[in-house]
């Protein structure tokens, strides 16, 4: 089904479930908001509140989780307490392990993940795309104490204020928001 104009709705081309962003991909560039211009000005019929997005195409290796880690802390350093820093980047980190352990992302030599971050009143927003598995789908488990891993949507769960996933053909999509 089309959106946007007819549109297909691509892998790591949305947000927040059905929310479509732009199919221009970055590998190093951010996107930000739609409706800002980037020379100060905005569109946007938000202007006038404390939000930003960013988008980030990653490859689906383990190697990207530092670096996705790392990416996320530099937008939001300044912008949130410390403490929301810390719980949006412990989630992020899972969720990005997730995606390269379990999904087409890591196990496909072209495979890739998208991590949006957004900075909205009162909350951060953060989503994981990647290229879905036919094999696994995600699912939150009670980890025991000497488990070596499966914490991750646990964890998730636990420490964000809410959370979602989203499958398609396309791919999957897990998302989550910290309260500041």
């Amino acid at each position: 089904m089309g959106l946007g104009g007819g549109r297909q709705r691509g892998r790591h081309d949305r947000v927040g479930g059905d929310r479509v962003r732009s199919e221009r991909e970055t590998t190093g560039k951010e996107d930000s908001c739609p409706g800002h211009q980037g020379d100060g000005t905005s569109t946007s019929p938000w202007a006038d509140r404390p939000h930003s997005a960013w988008r980030k195409v990653f490859p689906g290796r383990v190697e990207s989780v530092p670096e996705a880690r790392a990416w996320a802390r530099d937008l939001l350093a300044g912008r949130v307490e410390v403490s929301v820093l810390d719980d949006v980047l412990l989630l992020l980190s899972e969720l990005a392990t997730n995606a390269v352990a379990h999904s087409d992302s890591g196990r496909a030599a072209d495979g890739r993940m998208t991590v949006y971050v957004a900075r909205l009143p009162g909350a951060v927003h953060v989503e994981v795309i990647d290229d879905g598995s036919e094999a696994s789908a995600p699912a939150v488990r009670v980890p025991e104490a000497d488990d070596d891993g499966g914490r991750g949507l646990w964890l998730v769960a636990m420490v964000a204020a809410g959370w979602g996933s989203h499958r398609d053909d396309a791919g999957g999509s897990v998302w989550f928001r910290v309260a500041d």
